[in-house]
């Protein structure tokens, strides 16, 4: 029963990852709710069912729209696959408790923003603004201990992020500003430390390997949102057992 379960969650993280993807590519350019059918991005052709299936469409379709032949991102099959697994891990790691629905929210929350963050270099106040509420709620009805941990969090988050902003002249934008914010609200000001340290080490490693692949210079803009959002991602999932590990070491 356990399995099935698993697999339930499996597949309904492959549809909404489907639909995160639609949702990170078209919201910055308000194009969301602008037809009532799925269409090709190239030719505007509308999709048919069976183009809709996530992850098995792509296969059977070699990656290319059955009209225009032009290729299909491969931002759909990666964040499909990448949702099934998070939601499929997130119930296996926590079960059907408060935690589940954090996770599930982190999710739905964090792969719009990473499509978006890899297709334009923005994340979007409406995805922000959409979530913001929802993660309120949540920390109302299941509170960090001590209550006020939100606050300072979020407070932290803002002040840090911002000096950084203003040292830096630039190299971080307001996306980023408001996104870490809410992550601090969300986990507090010691989980977000880590977060912080994380989604820096994440981004350093991966700007890296993206400067030798792309042969781009150290100066050329790179997306920090999907770091920010593995680093909050691996808070959520192991955080406190890094905590306890450094802790050990004193």
């Amino acid at each position: 029963m356990e399995y099935i379960i698993i697999l339930i969650f499996l597949l309904y993280g492959l549809i909404f990852g489907s639909f995160f993807n639609v949702v990170g590519l078209r919201v910055p350019n308000q194009t969301l709710f602008e037809e009532k059918r799925s269409y090709c991005d190239t030719c505007q052709r509308t999709l048919t069912w069976s183009e809709l299936i996530p992850v098995f469409s792509y296969i059977v379709q070699k990656g290319k729209c059955r009209g225009c032949r032009q290729s299909i991102s491969l931002l759909y099959p990666i964040m499909e696959v990448s949702t099934g697994l998070l939601f499929a891990w997130t119930y296996y790691f926590y079960g059907l408790t408060d935690q589940m629905v954090l996770g599930l929210l982190l999710i739905s929350l964090i792969i719009p923003v990473t499509v978006s963050d890899i297709a334009y270099q923005r994340i979007p106040n409406k995805l922000l603004l959409f979530f913001s509420p929802l993660f309120f709620i949540y920390r109302l009805l299941i509170p960090l201990n001590p209550l006020w941990h939100s606050l300072t969090g979020a407070i932290l988050a803002f002040i840090l992020v911002f000096l950084i902003i203003l040292l830096s002249k630039g190299g971080m934008g307001a996306g980023d500003l408001k996104y870490f914010t809410l992550f601090g609200f969300i986990f507090g000001p010691y989980y977000f430390l880590l977060l912080f340290f994380l989604s820096t080490v994440f981004g350093s490693v991966g700007g890296l390997i993206t400067m030798r692949v792309k042969k781009v210079g150290r100066r050329s803009k790179i997306a920090f949102g999907p770091y920010i959002g593995m680093a909050a991602l691996t808070v959520y999932f192991i955080g406190e057992n890094i905590i306890g590990w450094y802790l050990s070491l004193f």
